[in-house]
């Protein structure tokens, strides 16, 4: 019995011992296996961790590419908007000049024109928005009804036609104006006939007799109207009978300007 009990003390200390092993064993798969999932998923985490890393680098890049691609595109609009401001104001500048240099000489060949004609009632000098015009009575060109300039009347032209010589850049237009009285002579249709034939009878002279030349005049009749008066008072009817010369601006010039490219 001894010898029995000994040896089932024995095999179950063996049992004992054998199983503590196994079962540790177990548990340390067990861990293991937890662990090595765990590990897994954390690598997993890891990787997708990365590539949103990755991603967000890339994004944030393209972003500070399109931002310094924007401010890049600012700069030249800027830049481009600074020349455009630039060129209109050069242009604005370039017409300032020409019109004040139309203006110095509008007033030049006003000064002329009064100092070569003197004081004299039937001719008026005026200058208005850098036009200058002069009128001159029909009682000094004309007789009453006729179109002949009267020899009294070319010493007077004689006169303007001086100033128009020393300025051979300047074009006028000769333009023949008449009152609400009816044209009754019969050699003319009626008073635009009259005002027509005034002003080229006046151009004949300034081309014939003071050899300006015809390329730099123009002929037109105004008739009766665009009276320069009312027609209902003697005083107002001499003030629409007139022949007007009218200095034209040089606007070639302002065509030259507005054909400039980028304006």
């Amino acid at each position: 019995m001894k010898v029995f009990s000994l040896i089932m003390v024995g095999l179950t200390s063996t049992l004992i011992v054998s199983c503590v092993p196994s079962r540790r064993l177990k548990n340390c798969e067990k861990n293991n296996t937890t662990t090595e999932s765990k590990y897994r998923t954390l690598q997993s985490e890891q990787e997708n961790c990365k590539e949103k890393l990755a991603a967000d680098d890339v994004t944030i890049q393209s972003m500070q590419n399109q931002m310094n691609g924007d401010n890049v595109s600012s700069a030249d609009n800027a830049r481009k908007s600074k020349m455009s401001l630039g060129l209109k104001d050069a242009y604005i500048r370039q017409l300032q000049e020409s019109i004040a240099h139309k203006d110095s000489i509008a007033l030049v060949l006003v000064n002329n024109l009064r100092n070569a004609l003197g004081s004299n009632a039937d001719i008026n000098i005026t200058i208005e928005k850098g036009v200058v015009y002069v009128d001159i009575s029909d009682h000094l060109l004309f007789s009453s009804g006729k179109y002949a300039v009267t020899e009294m009347a070319k010493e007077a032209l004689g006169k303007i036609a001086t100033v128009f010589q020393d300025q051979p850049q300047i074009q006028f237009l000769v333009e023949g104006r008449t009152d609400n009285a009816p044209y009754k002579d019969g050699l003319l249709l009626d008073n635009w006939d009259l005002s027509v034939k005034r002003a080229t009878a006046v151009v004949r002279i300034f081309q014939n007799v003071y050899h300006i030349l015809p390329s730099r005049m123009t002929a037109a009749g105004r008739s009766e109207y665009v009276p320069m008066a009312s027609n209902d008072t003697k005083d107002g009817k001499a003030a629409n009978r007139i022949t007007r010369i009218m200095i034209l601006p040089e606007l070639d010039q302002f065509f030259k300007l507005l054909e400039q490219p980028g304006n």
